[in-house]
Parts: C-alpha cells; sequence; structure tokens
C-alpha cells in the first residue's frame, strides 16, 4: 500500500498528467478489463500506470481483486480533482489552438503608389484571405516612396512593405512578388499619336517627363534617349503630363490600360521601348514573432506560388 505523503505534491507534470487520464478512463469504465479496450494498452499496463499513479500520490486509490474494482475515498476525491485539472489543462490547449483561427491584431503595411492595378492582385488577394482567417484584424495602409517603406519596416513603424526591388539592405529580408512592365506613351494630340514606328533620333525630339525617383541602372539606360524637359516624383505625376499632350513618358502598362482602352494614350513602338520592374515583399529580419504578419506572408506565398 502507498504510503501516505508528510510533504505537498510538487507540480503536475506531463507523465502525471497520462497517468490521471489511464485513472479517469478506469473509473468512468468500471475496472482495468474494461479499460484496456478503451485505452487500447494491455491489463498490465493499466495496472502498472495506477500503481505508478499511486506512488507519486501517496494514496490508495481503489480497491482490486477477486472482489472487484472499486474507490477508496481518497481516490473518488482524486477522480474529482482530476475531472477539474484535465478539464482546465483542456480548456487552455483549446484557447490557444483557437488563436490560430481568431487572429487579432494589426497588420502596417507600406505600398509603392499605383500597385493597385497590377492584373496578378497578389497583395489584394493576400489581405482579402488575411481578413478571411481574423475578420478582427486592422489593416493599416500607407502609400509612400519605396526608400520610406524601408526605414519604417527596419524600425518597426511597418510590418511590411512592397517596393521595386532596386537594392538589398542587410537588415531586410525579400520575397519577390512579381514583375511589371512599362512601355513609353504618348497622349492623343501630340504629334507621334498616329506615327507606327518611332526610332532613337526621332525620341531626342520631343519632350518627355522622366521619374524623380530611385531606378536600376538598367531602367535609367532606357530613359537616356529621352529629351528629359520634365520630372515627377511618382507615377501619377508622369500620367499627368503625357495625358497633356506635351510630353512623352514611361507608364506600367497596367496603370496606362485605361487610357489606352478609351483612345487617349498609345505605347510608342512598345517591341523596342520597354523594361520590366521587380517587386519584392519585404520584412525586417529578427522581427518579434507576429502571428498576423505570419498568417499575410502565408496567403501572400501561397498566392505568388500558383
Amino acid at each position: 500500500m502507498p504510503q501516505r505523503r508528510t510533504t505537498p505534491m510538487g507540480q503536475p507534470g506531463d507523465a502525471d498528467l497520462r497517468l490521471l487520464r489511464i485513472y479517469r478512463k478506469v473509473v468512468e469504465c468500471g475496472g482495468f478489463s474494461a479499460a484496456e479496450v478503451e485505452l487500447g494498452i494491455s491489463r498490465a499496463a493499466i495496472s502498472m500506470a495506477m500503481n505508478d499513479l499511486e506512488t507519486r500520490l501517496g494514496l490508495r486509490l481503489c480497491q482490486r481483486g477477486r472482489s472487484g474494482f472499486a474507490l477508496t475515498d481518497e481516490g473518488s476525491e482524486v477522480y474529482e480533482s482530476s475531472l477539474q485539472l484535465l478539464a482546465a489543462v483542456e480548456g487552455f490547449r483549446t484557447r490557444v489552438n483557437g488563436l490560430h483561427a481568431r487572429l487579432k491584431g494589426e497588420l502596417n503595411i507600406g505600398i509603392t503608389d499605383n500597385l493597385v492595378t497590377m492584373p496578378e492582385m497578389h497583395i489584394t488577394h493576400a489581405l482579402s484571405a488575411l481578413k478571411e482567417r481574423g475578420p478582427d484584424v486592422r489593416i493599416n495602409i500607407r502609400m509612400i516612396p519605396p526608400s520610406d517603406i524601408e526605414l519604417a519596416v527596419l524600425d518597426g513603424r511597418l510590418h511590411t512593405g512592397v517596393i521595386p526591388a532596386l537594392k538589398t539592405l542587410p537588415g531586410l529580408d525579400y520575397r519577390s512578388l512579381y514583375e511589371e512592365a512599362s512601355q513609353l506613351y504618348c497622349a492623343a494630340g501630340h504629334p507621334l499619336f498616329e506615327e507606327s514606328d518611332v526610332h532613337e533620333g526621332t525620341l531626342a525630339n520631343h519632350d518627355a517627363v522622366v521619374p524623380a525617383y530611385a531606378q536600376t541602372p538598367e531602367i535609367k539606360a532606357v530613359h537616356e534617349p529621352l529629351k528629359a524637359s520634365a520630372s515627377a516624383t511618382d507615377r501619377e505625376g508622369i500620367a499627368f503630363l503625357i495625358l497633356s499632350g506635351r510630353y512623352i513618358g514611361y507608364l506600367p502598362t497596367h496603370y496606362a490600360e485605361r487610357w489606352v482602352r478609351d483612345g487617349r494614350m498609345r505605347a510608342l513602338n512598345p517591341r523596342r521601348w520597354h523594361y520590366l520592374t521587380r517587386y519584392s515583399a519585404i520584412t525586417r529580419k529578427g522581427a518579434p514573432p507576429n502571428l498576423v504578419l505570419e498568417s499575410y506572408l502565408e496567403e501572400l506565398e501561397r498566392l505568388v506560388g500558383r
């Protein structure tokens, strides 16, 4: 018979919880034999577990033998207490797992201007999927220049950002999103609007608007033949000047498509005058765990990988 404890029992561990679960099933089945099938272990293993539990508790929990199975008074109290303990453990597990299904918190994301018309819509669909997974998630979007996005991600003001892949910073992780095609455009009323074939020498005779924001050396080289007589800090500014009918300039094809469709703008010799810009999603290396951000990135990677 186990000796009664003279000192308080210590903190229950995983092994104790396993023994208590076996004990609960034995009590509910009314004995060792009936519990064999429910537990999927042998009667000898059950008997050993009961002996271990009684030794751990320093109490005799049940009578077993030819006269049958019966709980002692202490065994009944331990059974009732075990129900409370195991229910609390299960409740804790359920609530913690539930956090994964019920996302809460904020996603602060910085995006370069004029990406909403990208046909792939990876960002839009990923945000939609995030909101489906976490209806209570608050999404905050800031439309700011790429350099500001990089700084805000590095100092933690933004969780993630979407920027053109112009350079890499050691403190950031980069996930490739897509490539954006740009072509050279003019608007209705411009002298080149009706021209079917525009050569480099022709470009130098017409005013052009060029970007005042950072570009890769390859993209800068594409702009070299242009007569740069105006600049703009974003693509909307470039579109304004092209639509004036006085300038030519490069725009993303997805952004210019609305004006092309309406006959207000056309691409000049698109097989010759074009370039690609690669875009990446950025996050800070070593950032604290953030389930909302991780869920968003999972959805983004799933969409990009299709």
